[in-house]
């Protein structure tokens, strides 16, 4: 079921049409997928350079089990 039907309880009506008037529209489309594989692949490189970043940044944690004693600050409660 898609989203529109299911806020709308039917299916959305369009016409598809197999070849239009405007070339330029296939332009438009083809400059939009390319900027979309575009600014994904920036996207993932910054991904990648961000973790490779915070990784770096953080330590070894301590891993606890559910019978394990902890301590823990009382500074940050309000009484």
């Amino acid at each position: 079921m898609s989203p529109f039907k299911a806020n709308q309880r039917q299916d959305p009506r369009f016409e598809i049409r197999k070849k239009g008037k405007y070339e330029g529209a296939k332009k438009f489309a083809e400059k939009m997928r390319n900027v979309q594989e575009e600014a994904k692949a920036v996207l993932q490189k910054v991904q990648e350079d961000m973790k490779r970043y915070t990784d770096r940044e953080r330590g070894e944690v301590e891993e606890h089990r559910v019978s394990d004693l902890v301590l823990l600050s009382t500074k940050d409660l309000k009484y």
